[in-house]
């Protein structure tokens, strides 16, 4: 019975006490002291959750990332193309003649960089109006083919024999300038070492003669049908042989050497028929110029070994200088002149019989004169 009402005395004082602690919760300073000391409320599994769920979103940005960047990487090579070891694949660019249209209607090389792939085909598609070429195009001058040919192909087989096949715009041209694209073509080709004629064809199928003007095409065409041609209904084909000789021409921006095809008696010994076609000079339809003086002849006639022709002038040939120099232009012409020849590698110039010569560009000439890779581009 006692121990029955110890325990009843012992539950009123622990429902006292706890009366105490709630009153002291509800006091306004305890809050501060209770958030002092209760710890975090941390929900343990929640939190693992999270945890997994950032890391599988991780791997599912790497993944993702990783594959983007492969399918990237694979874009990248097809649309650029292969790339060697040490760097992408470079196209080499070197500097060729184009044979193109000046002002009066002459065909005259200008040299350009031209890209070096394909080089028969890049050459010829330079040779298209509204092309490739246009930005460049130095002042006065123009494209030959009419705008819209395509170069469907072109081959060179081992003769040295290239095929140029054409769409059939390439029927687009003046008939007046019938001659022009084919001296065009056939010299702008013909400067590479593996080609030495030109046949054309149109959709796959030979041409035999030109479009408008019936020009005969069928055995292709060569350097040796010429260039710029100065021919009269008189002329005899079968007495006389061609020759090439190069006169000055200007732009306003330039003067440049203008290749013309002369014919001359075919008894006449060649170089002394070149040189005299110079010292005649330009015609006087023909806009083209010269640098030569009338008083200019040969004392001697011209002389070939190996390799080298001799020509020994008089005095006038030194009109530069108050007569103690040669004219660049004179030289030039000279040398381009002479070195159409094949068999000419050199000129060597003599003014009465003396080698050493002065030019009016402050150079000294002790040795034969080569002809340049490409003709107009600088000094010689």
């Amino acid at each position: 019975m006692q121990r029955g009402r110890k325990q009843t005395r012992l539950a009123i004082m622990l429902l006292g006490a706890v009366v105490i602690v709630f009153t002291a919760c509800g006091s306004p300073n305890s809050d501060d002291v209770l958030e002092e000391i209760d710890p975090p409320q941390l929900d343990y599994i929640d939190d693992e959750e999270k945890l997994d769920l950032e890391v599988m979103e991780e791997e599912i940005e790497q993944d993702q990332l990783s594959s983007i960047t492969e399918e990237d990487m694979e874009e990248s090579i097809d649309e650029e193309g292969p790339e060697e070891k040490g760097g992408p694949e470079t196209i080499e660019v070197d500097s060729h003649e184009l044979y193109l249209l000046d002002q009066n209607g002459k065909v005259a090389p200008q040299t350009m960089n031209i890209e070096e792939e394909e080089i028969e085909k890049t050459l010829v598609e330079y040779l298209v109006q509204e092309g490739p070429v246009t930005e460049d195009l130095p002042n006065g001058f123009q494209a030959v083919l009419p705008a819209g040919t395509e170069i469907l192909d072109v081959s060179v087989n081992n003769a040295g024999v290239a095929v140029v096949d054409f769409n059939e715009a390439f029927t687009d041209y003046h008939p007046s300038q019938e001659l022009q694209v084919l001296q065009s073509l056939t010299w702008t080709l013909t400067q590479l070492e593996n080609v030495d004629r030109v046949k054309l064809s149109m959709n796959g199928e030979e041409l035999t003669e030109m479009p408008h003007n019936k020009t005969s095409v069928g055995n292709g065409y060569t350097r040796g049908h010429g260039i710029n041609l100065e021919m009269n209904d008189q002329t005899d084909l079968v007495s006389t042989t061609p020759v090439i000789v190069y006169f000055l021409s200007q732009t306003d921006d330039q003067t440049y050497y203008v290749p013309v095809t002369r014919r001359v008696n075919q008894d006449e010994e060649t170089y002394q028929a070149v040189i005299n076609e110079l010292l005649e000079g330009p015609s006087y339809m023909s806009n083209l110029l010269t640098d030569f003086r009338q008083e200019v002849e040969l004392i001697e006639e011209p002389s070939f070994e190996n390799g080298t022709v001799t020509v020994n002038f008089n005095e006038a040939l030194l009109s530069q200088m108050e007569g103690t120099a040669i004219s660049e232009d004179v030289l030039n012409m000279l040398v381009l002149s002479l070195t159409e020849q094949e068999e000419i590698e050199s000129v060597s110039l003599q003014v009465d019989s003396e080698s050493t010569i002065m030019v009016n560009n402050g150079e000294s000439l002790t040795d034969p004169v080569v002809r340049p890779n490409q003709v107009n581009i600088g000094q010689f």
